[in-house]
């Protein structure tokens, strides 16, 4: 079954494509379609590599997926600190007040346990992701965890 929060694995038949050897978050489903990032492909540059983020101190950023990828996203485990997240599933947000995440990264408050950057994002219409599913692209993990 899928639903927000839970993570899915390529298969061989993603092979030779950006998706080989890919484990992706799902972060939104609903009957628009999935959304979810990359979880385990880190982006070839820090987010102080950006320029509009020069001022920050060096800190991951993963490639999230090739859709968007002019915009950052987040996830995150501390809603009290970052307001504004919407909830996935157990203790993990999608999103919330950047500024305060940024501001909290700097000051060294949050760490790689405690927030997730990414360029871009993996996203399926309605009835697109059970598809590739069925198809054997992919396959639903039963133990994998961002933090």
């Amino acid at each position: 079954m899928i639903n927000a929060g839970i993570y899915i694995g390529s298969t061989s038949l993603l092979d030779d494509t950006v998706f080989e050897e890919t484990v992706i978050l799902i972060t939104e489903y609903n009957e628009k379609g999935a959304m979810g990032f990359v979880v385990n492909k880190l982006f070839p540059r820090t987010f102080n590599e950006l320029q509009e983020f020069s001022h920050s101190k060096p800190f991951p950023l993963y490639e999230g997926g090739p859709v968007d990828q002019e915009h950052l996203f987040f996830v995150h485990r501390r809603p009290g600190l970052i307001t504004g997240g919407a909830l996935i599933a157990g203790n993990i947000y999608l999103g919330g007040d950047f500024k305060a995440a940024v501001k909290h990264i700097n000051n060294g408050i949050l760490t790689e346990e405690d927030i997730r950057l990414f360029i871009g994002y993996c996203g399926w219409d309605f009835g697109e992701l059970e598809a590739e599913i069925a198809e054997g692209s992919w396959q639903v993990l039963e133990e994998a965890k961002l933090f």
